[in-house]
């Protein structure tokens, strides 16, 4: 049975994020990658968000929950998890030495619901790596 519930909470975070991406995509944004896993830490997703000043590498972490309780989301991404998150973003920029030299910047996209038909909340600019 615990085998069946990771199954099913695998499930929904790849719905979740499909979601996250999609609703990303609408604004924009273009995927990297996707699920990039480094020692300590996941990216969700890397995104490129084009503009007038140059492009933005975005870094997305997607935060799917049922319900409302404990703070959803959003209040689930902590000061480790960020510093998860920020390590993550230097190992994987230090393999692209193109995206280096753009400016970056994390974002989280809170998932809320089934995750079928989930609502979405994206927060621009989450965190910056002086709150790290």
């Amino acid at each position: 049975m615990a085998a069946d519930q990771g199954h099913d909470r695998r499930t929904r975070g790849a719905q979740a994020e499909a979601a996250a991406r999609a609703e990303l995509e609408r604004a924009g944004l273009r995927k990297l990658a996707a699920n990039v896993g480094f020692r300590g830490g996941e990216l969700d997703l890397v995104m490129l968000e084009p503009g007038r000043g140059g492009d933005t590498v975005v870094f997305v972490e997607v935060r799917h929950r049922s319900g409302a309780a404990f703070g959803g989301g959003f209040a689930s991404v902590d000061a480790g998890k960020r510093r998860r998150l920020v390590r993550a973003a230097q190992l994987y920029l230090a393999g692209q030495p193109r995206l280096a030299q753009l400016p970056c910047r994390f974002d989280v996209v809170e998932s809320e619901g089934d995750p079928g038909s989930a609502q979405i909340r994206w927060l621009k600019d989450a965190f910056r790596l002086d709150d790290v």
